[in-house]
């Protein structure tokens, strides 16, 4: 046993002095060694990392990832890897309410895509780091459909009151001139997904029809298109993940970057299938396009393609 923790530290010390080359500009990068550390390590394995580089150079080296991150996507790729994933998720979801104008896209994706436990965690770590309540920053940072999804939590489905729901759901749409929005976000932001799910297969068993084909009526608006995306993550994520990777703006690079650390283990392989159904290529064809080019950073794309291209193929 001690063998086994005696060889484990020295992995880890052997680890950090690979971070310590590229962090420093000392020694030569073994460009490989820091595609392996970042494709091979656990969550658990990461901890044991920083631990150690504190203990070998005084420095915390989350922070120091952090400090050059902005412009080095290797950095941010570093980041988002070595960061606990509560504390990843909280950071990406007050940048997504605070950095600017609100990513509706980005608040979608952590809301209706992680655990319910996970979203305890999340809201935990977010009023620990920020002093504030993410559902209350959330309700006064957007308007329309969306505002109350990160109050889902988890629970049994129960499909006799997933079709009571689904009644509710269609006289909120189809009783009157106007939608009633109130009633709608009411009842989705107090169903877990599991139970969300169960009410949309009800409400097609009930009405013939999907309930987002509902919502696309002209009464319910940009209300009615923000409700559908929600639905559309929550029933079919890979299918979200994979619209939001073929999305071109200046953000692309960024949502490469994250879709693929975060999904990775989880449900890349779903994602891959769904962006390949779509575009008839591959994240690893993507990877390759967007950062494996002619720039004066060509060195730091290899690093970042290789790590973003192994972590794909993890499952």
């Amino acid at each position: 046993m001690a063998a086994s923790s005696f060889q484990g530290n020295e992995r880890y010390e052997f680890d950090c002095q690979i971070l310590h080359h590229y962090l420093s500009g000392n020694g030569t990068i073994n460009n490989q060694k820091l595609v392996d550390i970042f494709v091979h390590r656990s969550s658990f394995e990461f901890k044991l990392i920083r631990q150690t580089y504190a203990a070998l150079y005084g420095q915390n080296v989350l922070h120091l990832f952090s400090n050059i991150q902005r412009n080095n996507p290797f950095a941010r790729a570093a980041y988002l890897r070595m960061i606990e994933p509560q504390e990843r998720d909280a950071e990406i979801t007050r940048n997504s309410l605070f950095g600017g104008s609100v990513n509706l896209n980005t608040l979608i994706e952590i809301a209706c895509t992680r655990p319910s436990s996970e979203l305890q965690c999340i809201k935990q770590t977010y009023r620990s780091r920020y002093n504030s309540e993410l559902e209350q920053d959330v309700t006064a940072k957007v308007r329309g459909g969306f505002k109350e999804s990160c109050r889902n939590c988890g629970g049994r489905v129960d499909m006799s009151m997933a079709m009571c729901d689904a009644k509710t759901l269609y006289e909120a749409v189809e009783s009157g001139r106007t939608v009633d929005q109130k009633t709608i976000i009411s009842l989705l932001s107090q169903r877990n997904s599991g139970q969300v799910k169960a009410i949309l297969v009800s409400y097609k068993q009930l009405y013939g029809h999907e309930f987002c084909k509902s919502l696309k009526q002209s009464k319910c608006g940009q209300f009615g298109r923000e409700v559908r995306i929600v639905i559309r993550c929550i029933q079919n994520p890979e299918k979200f993940f994979a619209k939001q990777l073929r999305m071109k703006n200046a953000d692309a690079r960024e949502i490469l970057i994250r879709i693929v650390i975060t999904r990775s283990e989880i449900d890349i392989n779903d994602v891959n299938k769904a962006f390949a159904s779509k575009t008839g290529s591959s994240i690893e064809k993507l990877v390759r396009r967007d950062f494996n080019n002619n720039s004066k950073d060509h060195k730091t794309n290899n690093i970042v393609a290789d790590i973003l291209i192994g972590l794909t193929k993890r499952s």
